[in-house]
């Protein structure tokens, strides 16, 4: 089982472990290659960004997702994006732990899904929990999405919320911790 995998199952992994070493950064170090070579290409040379945005999302870039450079992604092998997910300027991602992002998201400028987390008594063991946003969700600017959190169908995730907990389908949340404020018909 890969060190990914462990990880996925919810294994704590110290980030020294020569397996973390070589399969986490290896996979970070080529994240990040293709990160800086798509934020630094031109807008207009779309074919050179399809080229570049294929080898970064190795499951697949589906019909009709576009992610707006600048962006960064730590572990792109661990990110599975459905069609028409659409995510504004600034999206950091790390997903160690992997995120699966349906069909219609959209996200603002500056979201962030964080799938990581350092264990409080020793900050080089690591451990993450997987992040699943449902179809048609709609994330605002600047909001963060914290480990192990799903955001149901048709739900909306106010700007700048902080989101700790499960997000129901069709609940608004805002504020830090965010909270359902409405449920929508």
């Amino acid at each position: 089982m890969s060190v990914f995998e462990q990880i996925r199952n919810g294994q704590a992994y110290n980030i020294k472990d020569e397996d973390y070493q070589r399969e986490v950064h290896g996979e970070i170090n080529r994240s990040r290659d293709l990160n800086f070579l798509i934020n630094q290409t031109r807008p207009s040379d779309t074919e050179q960004l399809n080229k570049l945005e294929e080898q970064l999302l190795t499951a697949g870039k589906p019909e009709g997702t576009f992610l707006t450079p600048p962006f960064q992604i730590d572990c792109a092998s661990r990110l599975f994006l459905g069609k028409n997910v659409f995510a504004n300027h600034g999206l950091t991602v790390m997903s160690l732990g992997s995120i699966t992002i349906d069909d219609g998201v959209m996200m603002g400028p500056e979201v962030a899904l964080l799938t990581v987390n350092h264990e409080p008594k020793n900050i080089r063991v690591v451990k993450a929990a997987e992040i699943h946003i449902k179809s048609n969700a709609w994330i605002g600017a600047r909001a963060i999405i914290l480990p192990g959190v799903t955001i149901g169908e048709n739900a909306i995730v106010g700007s700048g919320a902080v989101v700790t907990h499960d997000v129901p389908d069709n609940a608004v949340v805002v504020g830090s911790p965010a909270r359902v404020i409405k449920t929508l018909d």
